[in-house]
């Protein structure tokens, strides 16, 4: 062994680019553990900031803006960096099962790959509908739908999402403000709900000023609807409820309660209902020490916490250093998420409404340069990486 070099202590692979893991590899290249062999599996060079999506979709940011590069990333944290796709876990001989390379082994892994809408139990939905994840696939549809209504402005244009949660109707109102931008002459947008009110994670303040933001945009908005077919009609589809209720458009955006990867729940890890990992305090899986998951894939049993980025941006620092605890033969401490915490909404045109707890401010143009604040803040940290 030459004598600079370091004994591997760990080989500790990170599955998923997300929020927790970009924070992790910013951290590890600011502080290296030595002898600390890390990788990185990704399909995608880069993440999206899931804050600042809504703002990039209605125009006000660039792609470069919104995204990590995450090659950038992995040279400032000495990681090796594959880009593949994920498709199973041998436990027991802990080894990451990858699409086109060989497996690679590990003794810790950390999993933070997101979520993806569930809709495979409704008819016509897997092969008409355009998932809001993955993201690039969303945004690959969203660039043709812009490029088809900049060169076709005249042409009535009808959008259907389904899903009537905080991601639906934040997605309805950046859709609805980037069109508006290409100068469309004649957009009608469709939002489909199947309870009574919009967003049932989030305060009644919210839900009543979010409806009425809907309103008076002129977004159809469909509640109690339960949307039970797709079916392609001419060039369009059929967005087909359970009421009866038959909605004709051009494009269908699914945004509904989301659900775990197959290779999850087939990996014989601890999963809850729905197929996401269940963890303890420490961001531990409950039935594999050496395996932890953070963000939207991850269910914490002692804490019921909704499916949002800000948990994966929380999360990232306790997951860190749980880590490297781990690594350094030490003892683990827990992450207590908080009770409350800010949401800050965007309505499409510049604006945001803030909600923390049972506080609820309206959407206005000062709040949304709040959350751009802290929206670009978040961001710099990965920009300008200094050369290691």
């Amino acid at each position: 062994m030459p004598q600079n070099s370091q004994p591997i202590l760990k080989k500790l692979v990170l599955i998923g680019g997300g929020h927790s893991h970009a924070i992790i590899l910013r951290l590890l290249g600011n502080k290296p553990l030595p002898g600390l062999h890390l990788t990185l599996i990704t399909p995608d060079k880069y993440t999206p900031y899931s804050g600042m999506l809504p703002g990039h979709i209605a125009g006000f940011y660039s792609y470069a803006e919104c995204h990590i590069d995450l090659q950038n990333l992995s040279n400032f944290a000495h990681a090796h960096l594959y880009f593949d796709q994920v498709v199973g876990l041998d436990l027991q001989n802990n080894k990451v099962i990858c699409a086109n390379q060989p497996a690679v082994d590990f003794d810790l892994l950390s999993i933070d790959i997101g979520s993806t809408p569930a809709k495979l139990s409704v008819s016509g939905a897997a092969e008409y509908a355009v998932s809001a994840k993955p993201v690039a696939q969303l945004l690959e549809h969203w660039y043709k739908l812009q490029k088809y209504v900049a060169a076709n402005p005249q042409k009535p244009l009808s959008i259907s999402i389904v899903g009537g949660g905080a991601g639906g109707v934040e997605l309805a109102l950046s859709m609805q403000a980037g069109l508006q931008k290409l100068e469309i002459e004649n957009l009608e947008m469709h939002l489909f709900q199947r309870s009574g009110e919009l967003m049932p994670n989030h305060h009644p303040s919210v839900r009543q000023i979010m409806e009425e933001v809907l309103n008076n945009k002129g977004v159809k908005l469909h509640l109690e609807e339960t949307v039970c077919q797709l079916a392609p009609i001419n060039k369009n589809f059929e967005v087909q409820c359970k009421s009866g209720l038959i909605v004709e458009c051009d494009q269908v955006f699914w945004v509904t309660q989301a659900s775990a990867a197959d290779w999850v729940k087939a990996s014989g890890i601890g999963i809850d209902e729905q197929g996401f990992i269940l963890v303890d305090d420490n961001l531990q899986s409950l039935t594999h020490s050496h395996i932890f998951a953070a963000g939207d894939i991850a269910t914490m049993v002692n804490y019921h916490l909704p499916k949002a980025g800000v948990f994966a941006v929380r999360q990232a620092k306790p997951l860190y250093e749980n880590l490297r605890r781990m690594v350094l033969g030490k003892s683990l401490k827990p992450y207590k998420p908080q009770k409350a915490y800010l949401s800050l909404i965007s309505t499409g045109q510049r604006k945001a409404l803030a909600t923390r707890g049972n506080f609820t401010l309206p959407p206005h143009q000062l709040l949304w340069y709040w959350k751009d604040c802290i929206d670009s803040c978040f961001m710099a940290q990965f920009q300008n990486l200094p050369k290691t």
